[in-house]
């Protein structure tokens, strides 16, 4: 009877333990992912984290060949990734079209050199699409903001497919929350936020 009991265990520990993972539930099976090239990924975090129907941004780095680069390496520009966001998101809840309207409305599209105050490559803008449908949404999205006559020089963000994506070091997840005073202080000196209410006013979001 024993040994019953302790071979029916066996076999209903990893069946209880699955149906206790979050992870296999079919609502996360249907999470899609985009990837955003905006410049400075701390300043790209806030705007995406706040809406509903996004489960997750995470700063890291891709494009480029290297694989595992750090920071030190990206930020030297000799790696040839971009700082990018990652953002895994509910498609029931948020369309990928919602999330690109935000990606514009967050940096400068025609700076072909960086974003505001950080210069170089590795801080130029780019949508990675990771299938057919995203990069379709993604070049008519681009068509749309270049006949928005919102801005003063041609669209340069590229539109590229989806690279390796890598996690940048925990220091910069969610560094705005963890480090609320000296990101402010960035922020403020980037110049990010003056350009957008420039080009955007009201109807920035």
């Amino acid at each position: 009877m024993r040994r019953f009991l302790f071979i029916l265990t066996l076999l209903l520990v990893p069946v209880l333990a699955a149906a206790a993972t979050p992870a296999m539930t079919g609502t996360q099976a249907n999470y899609e992912k985009a990837t955003f090239a905006g410049g400075c990924f701390w300043c790209m975090e806030p705007p995406f984290e706040k809406l509903d129907g996004v489960i997750s941004v995470t700063s890291g780095y891709t494009g480029g060949p290297q694989k595992n680069p750090t920071y030190e390496e990206v930020s030297a520009g000799v790696t040839q990734h971009l700082e990018s966001v990652e953002i895994l998101f509910d498609p029931v809840k948020i369309s990928y079209a919602r999330l690109l309207d935000v990606f514009w409305r967050n940096i400068d599209p025609t700076d072909p050199n960086g974003q505001f105050v950080d210069r170089g490559a590795q801080y130029r803008s780019a949508v990675f699409w990771h299938d057919e449908q995203q990069r379709q949404l993604a070049d008519a999205s681009k068509q749309q903001m270049a006949a928005s006559g919102r801005f003063d020089g041609p669209i340069v963000t590229a539109i590229r497919p989806a690279a390796p994506f890598y996690p940048a070091e925990e220091y910069h997840q969610d560094y705005y929350k963890k480090n609320p005073l000296r990101y402010k202080f960035y922020r403020y000196n980037s110049g990010r936020d003056r350009y957008l209410e420039k080009v955007w006013g009201k109807d920035q979001k």
